[in-house]
């Protein structure tokens, strides 16, 4: 199997090699992940919630650990914090919300008298998760948490860029008593990934629409579910009664926070063309008090951009735009600082939708801001993507935003702030467009994603009219 050699972001150099399983492996810890999933069910939800508290207490001894390595990986430290603090918050939440959300249904009667119905919640055997390498401790474990309690088996396969965190991870599991033998996280790349899918009964993939794809047709192929969580181009609209100081505080926030490498990042701003240069005047003030998280992550807010292919893209829709005649207010290039590659915030007006910078995923710290004459023009430019994962409304109340946001094509629209699911669960939505597929992430739902539901059809005792009297 080839090595794959992992570069860091802060930088540029290689320091870190991986060795990923050959196909062989994965089906050997797929069938052993199987086997002890049983065990696992049958422990009941109070155990394996018991359990779960039990890995909570390992992570936080392992905090540091884990932390540093997810520096290592991402060159960012402050969202490595949160993103490892969220973790232990997701694991409290789903321990406290499972017990209802997967309590059996009582027997009921059904619309025939003498026929009851009593249904059993059955999880999925073994759960494959394919994530990303933004978020890389946070997109492997939101939807395993819920699937473990749930009852099933997982394995997990994070980004080949961000690999570090695995080995102090899967320390953590090996010392939890059961969980060890229904968890696996293993490193690799694309191969790996389709090694899994060809292994398990479900697959969680977090990643671009391109990889999301594929990941859909294979697991089609195989007639297994797919939840796919994939791209985004987020919209914020911004009235003309809106509170202009909110919004470009909101606005920068989830445009730039992880150096704009996240899936609801805001990507793209409109903004009514009676207040636009009021709007890029107040928002460059606050840009221009960032800084780079640089020489040490402990400075300044802006971390690095984390894989080279992704700075190539930034880079190319900023070349794109110029060429264009789009005006660039602050940042608008690829620094290079001591190997690593990063870029300021860029604020960007006199663009439009022939540009790359307003219709294709950036995954980094650009802000374009383009003007609209009336509400229906905002809609309209908002809705006109191929993406619909979500989107920010601005207004001066509650009514005027929802009445707006009721219209864009998107699932998560926050209002008078942006890019909230980054930090509240409990909303349930789905992914428009190809923005994703399958049952919500969020809220109740999400844990159901991994069961199905059998239903016990009971006839109490009294003689069927369709047995033909014999």
């Amino acid at each position: 199997m080839k090595t794959f050699e992992v570069r860091n972001p802060r930088t540029g150099l290689v320091d870190y090699q991986i060795q990923p399983p050959n196909s062989e492996q994965i089906s050997e810890y797929c069938l052993n992940l199987r086997t002890y999933q049983f065990t696992w069910f049958n422990l009941g939800l109070d155990r394996r919630i018991n359990l779960l508290q039990k890995w909570k207490e390992e992570l936080m001894d392992a905090k540091n650990d884990i932390i540093t390595l997810l520096v290592h990986d991402t060159g960012r430290k402050s969202e490595t914090i949160l993103e490892f603090n969220s973790i232990i918050a997701m694991i409290d939440r789903w321990c406290k919300q499972a017990p209802e959300l997967l309590k059996p249904e009582e027997r009921k009667i059904s619309s025939i008298p003498f026929l009851n119905i009593e249904g059993q919640f059955v999880p999925y055997q073994l759960v494959g998760v394919i994530s990303p390498w933004n978020f890389p401790l946070l997109l492997s474990l939101i939807d395993a948490i819920p699937a473990l309690l749930a009852g099933s088996a997982i394995i997990i396969k994070p980004s080949e860029y961000t690999p570090r965190f695995v080995e102090p991870l899967m320390k953590t599991i090996e010392k939890v008593e059961h969980l060890n033998s229904v968890l696996k996280v293993v490193v690799g790349a694309g191969n790996t990934g389709e090694d899994i899918i060809n292994n398990v009964d479900l697959v969680a993939f977090t990643g671009s629409v391109d990889t999301g794809r594929k990941v859909g047709e294979a697991c089609a192929k195989r007639f297994i579910p797919s939840f796919l969580e994939l791209g985004g181009k987020d919209p914020a609209i911004v009235l003309d009664t809106a509170d202009l100081d909110r919004a470009t505080s909101a606005i920068l926030w989830g445009s730039v926070a992880n150096a704009g490498q996240s899936c609801l990042s805001i990507e793209r701003v409109y903004v009514d063309r009676k207040i636009v240069n009021n709007f890029v005047k107040l928002l460059l003030q606050k840009v221009n008090k960032l800084q780079f998280a640089y020489p040490t992550p402990d400075d300044g807010q802006i971390g690095p951009i984390i894989t080279k292919q992704q700075a190539a893209v930034i880079k190319t829709q900023l070349i794109d735009a110029i060429g264009k005649g789009a005006v660039i207010h602050s940042g608008g290039e690829i620094e290079d600082k001591s190997g690593g590659e990063w870029c300021f915030p860029t604020v960007l007006s006199n663009v439009n939708h022939q540009m790359k910078v307003m219709v294709e995923e950036t995954f980094g710290p650009l802000i374009p801001v383009m003007s609209f004459q009336n509400v229906d023009e905002a809609i309209s430019l908002a809705n006109e993507s191929s993406f619909g994962l979500g989107g920010a409304v601005f207004a001066g109340s509650e009514e005027e935003a929802l009445t707006v946001a009721s219209r864009l094509e998107a699932g998560a629209i926050s209002i008078n702030d942006a890019a909230l699911t980054a930090i509240m669960y409990e909303g349930e939505k789905n992914s428009f467009k190809f923005s994703g597929m399958g049952g919500s992430r969020m809220g109740p739902a999400s844990i159901r994603r991994f069961i199905r539901k059998k239903a016990f059809l009971i006839n109490t005792g009294a003689t069927d009219p369709w047995w033909y009297g014999v």
